[in-house]
């Protein structure tokens, strides 16, 4: 029904700035992409995507039992992946609700507990722990309870963002409220992962963990560093800030500069 007045209500007016900012974040996400394809391809990898499709996904083998360590309501083996490969799912996470959300089916044990304080039987072929390493309260709890679900010889994958990301800067100093807002209002596709927990990052640089993987018999494979994120992409001049950032803090930090990072693990005899 037309407006008599010629007024636009309050409603549409909503829908028309909505429409103009989400237009605004696309532009200046192309132009910051467009300026990021200027870098070196090592610091364009996308550490989640491929500790997602490359680096966890190699371990898993032909009747492995496997940990999902954190992955609650998205867990990270698919319903076909696991019948494929005839895989034992145990997941284990904080809440019984998250996993009660997870696809029917896909986590053979389900277990309620917190990874800080949790022992575990020693008895998986392999453990994945992703993007949950930054939302406990004690790291080196979390890091101990890992190692003690793996058996001797099995494998441990993790991925976290680093402690020093400017990110991860960023969300221990706003309030938890505003924060989601403002994530979930220019990004709203991450309402769906792990962004929306609250994060703390304790003992989550890379040399922290592997100082700690290593106290609990933990022998390192494979680490690799990575040097993007996507939160600073939706306004040109944060893009550009972040990156010069980035750079610096690379020649002072070293390794403990990197946004993301991946782990590889053996547990010991």
């Amino acid at each position: 029904m037309s407006n008599p007045s010629g007024r636009r209500s309050a409603n549409e007016i909503d829908v028309e700035t909505v429409s103009m900012s989400r237009r605004f974040v696309r532009a200046n996400v192309a132009i910051s992409e467009f300026l990021d394809r200027t870098l070196p391809l090592r610091l364009r990898i996308d550490g989640n995507r491929t500790f997602a499709t490359e680096i966890a996904p190699a371990l898993l083998t032909a009747d492995a039992r496997v940990y999902d360590l954190g992955g609650g309501a998205r867990p990270f083996v698919s319903l076909p992946e696991k019948r494929r490969l005839k895989l034992f799912v145990v997941g284990l996470d904080l809440d019984a609700v998250e996993l009660s959300k997870a696809p029917r089916g896909i986590y053979d044990e389900e277990i309620e507990a917190d990874l800080t304080s949790f022992e575990g039987r020693g008895d998986a072929d392999v453990v994945i722990c992703q993007a949950t390493l930054e939302h406990v309260r004690d790291g080196e709890g979390a890091l101990r309870g890992i190692a003690s679900c793996v058996k001797p010889g099995g494998m441990v994958a993790i991925f976290s963002p680093s402690r020093n990301a400017v990110f991860a800067r960023l969300n221990r100093v706003l309030p938890e409220g505003m924060k989601r807002r403002l994530l979930f209002a220019i990004y709203p596709e991450k309402g769906k992962g792990h962004d929306g927990f609250p994060a703390f990052y304790d003992k989550c640089l890379p040399s922290e963990v592997e100082v700690i993987a290593k106290r609990n018999g933990l022998e390192l494979i494979e680490r690799r560093l990575f040097w993007k994120s996507s939160y600073f992409y939706f306004f040109v001049p944060a893009f550009l800030v972040w990156r010069i950032w980035l750079g610096f803090s690379a020649l002072l930090l070293g390794k403990d500069a990197a946004e993301t990072y991946a782990y590889v693990f053996r547990r010991k005899p």
